[in-house]
């Protein structure tokens, strides 16, 4: 069971976790109000339904959906544990409050008329840079996600393909609530879109490469990285399957413009090298930014 960590009140953390949450529901409410919910797209979690309840009874967003929110986190605290801290009730209240706010002045009138596309494009990016932060804060968004944490408590099914299953349930009633097969498509879009900027905001946009390399040259290898490149690496030992000779791999962490010279060099020294190459996308250690400045952020 994981339970919450305290933090002091008023202090530099302090500050920074909760202007990150109040930045980060004002972008996630902006994204709901001029871009998602004006063309009834249905992005999964609380706002999802709120928005096909909104569109069939003309209920608020944001107090439809802090009323599943405020009974779902005391379920949720009761089953899972104290889990849901200040930070995350503090969330979905402004975001509730943001919705409405900013409903109340706009009347749902989309930024961009006449394109659902762009719209689910823009608002999913809105939406999920302003969830990373939420999450930089260390809070939850809480909703859906709560759901899936129980559901799994008792079935012992994978977190992430049982919020998948919520989310592209609650897709599903927006395109039978409004009958409209453009809803399910534009919502997924959304959905895609918001994952990936999450992923972004969270890890950030990394322009590192990895790199294993298996050659007889490794020696002079090694001596280009070093000496030419000022990057680190490590040997690791290894024995080829074909013929049990040991092998030396280079494990080795470059920019985009270092593995361009990396390469260029290898292919001139050891044409037959083998090469595997992969997005590195968060790096933390020497060299890079320390584990203890994330968690400190």
């Amino acid at each position: 069971m994981a339970f919450l960590q305290k933090e002091k009140r008023f202090t530099r953390k302090w500050f920074i976790s909760y202007g990150l949450i109040t930045v980060g529901t004002l972008l996630v409410s902006a994204g709901y109000v001029f871009f998602i919910t004006p063309y009834k797209i249905v992005p999964g979690g609380i706002y999802g339904i709120s928005i096909v309840i909104h569109h069939l009874l003309g209920w608020p967003v944001g107090l439809t959906a802090l009323a599943f929110n405020i009974p779902l986190t005391i379920l949720g605290t009761k089953i899972l544990g104290p889990r849901f801290g200040a930070k995350t009730v503090t969330g979905f209240v402004l975001t509730s409050v943001f919705v409405d706010v900013f409903s109340y002045f706009s009347e749902f009138k989309p930024l961009v008329e006449s394109d659902p596309l762009l719209s689910s494009i823009f608002g999913g990016a809105l939406v999920g840079v302003g969830v990373g932060l939420i999450f930089k804060a260390k809070a939850t968004s809480g909703g859906s996600d709560v759901i899936a944490m129980i559901i799994a408590r008792y079935t012992r099914l994978p977190l992430g393909q049982l919020m998948m299953g919520v989310d592209s349930v609650i897709v599903l009633l927006g395109f039978v609530a409004f009958g409209d097969w453009h809803i399910p498509l534009y919502s997924w879009i959304t959905i895609f879109v918001m994952g990936k900027v999450i992923d972004a905001v969270l890890e950030g946009v990394s322009y590192e490469k990895t790199i294993f390399i298996v050659s007889d040259q490794h020696e002079a290898i090694r001596d280009k990285i070093i000496n030419d490149l000022h990057r680190g690496g490590t040997f690791l030992s290894g024995e080829g399957m074909y013929n049990g000779n040991e092998k030396k791999v280079i494990f080795t962490v470059v920019n985009r413009r270092e593995l361009a010279m990396l390469e260029e060099f290898i292919n001139k020294i050891d044409p037959r090298a083998f090469l595997t190459v992969m997005d590195a996308n968060e790096i933390l250690g020497q060299g890079f930014k320390s584990l203890k400045d994330k968690l400190e952020d």
